[in-house]
């Protein structure tokens, strides 16, 4: 029978976090860089200011629902604050966290077994 796709699988919620990490970390670089704007920086505050403020589209005690204006919130303040970002700063922080530091070697892997054989007396 077949896998129900109701729930993601192990892979498809790891790619999930991952990409809710790299949002953050990319929101965190951006909002620390002197070179975007002021203006620019309001619009995740603003988006903060709307989570912890008591007046909501929909009202938290409605149990998930509440939520869920707080979630789209955050996804809309965060994309909207990337996109208005400059890309040549944005293209920039994601190469730096997309390359791999430092130098590797590749180890030869297949080796000759020890011998087994056992000298005859």
């Amino acid at each position: 029978m077949g896998r129900n796709r109701a729930r993601p699988d192990a892979k498809e919620a790891a790619n999930l976090l991952s990409e809710v990490v790299r949002e953050a970390r990319l929101t965190w670089y951006l909002l620390t860089d002197g070179r975007v704007s002021s203006g620019v920086k309001m619009i995740p505050l603003a988006t903060l200011l709307y989570i912890l403020s008591p007046i909501d589209l929909l009202p938290d005690p409605i149990l998930g629902l509440g939520q869920l204006d707080d979630l789209a919130a955050l996804i809309l303040g965060v994309k909207l604050f990337i996109e208005m970002c400059p890309r040549e700063i944005v293209r920039e922080y994601l190469e730096k966290m997309t390359s791999v530091v430092g130098s590797y070697r590749v180890v030869e892997e297949e080796r000759a077994p020890p011998s087994l054989d056992v000298p005859q007396e």
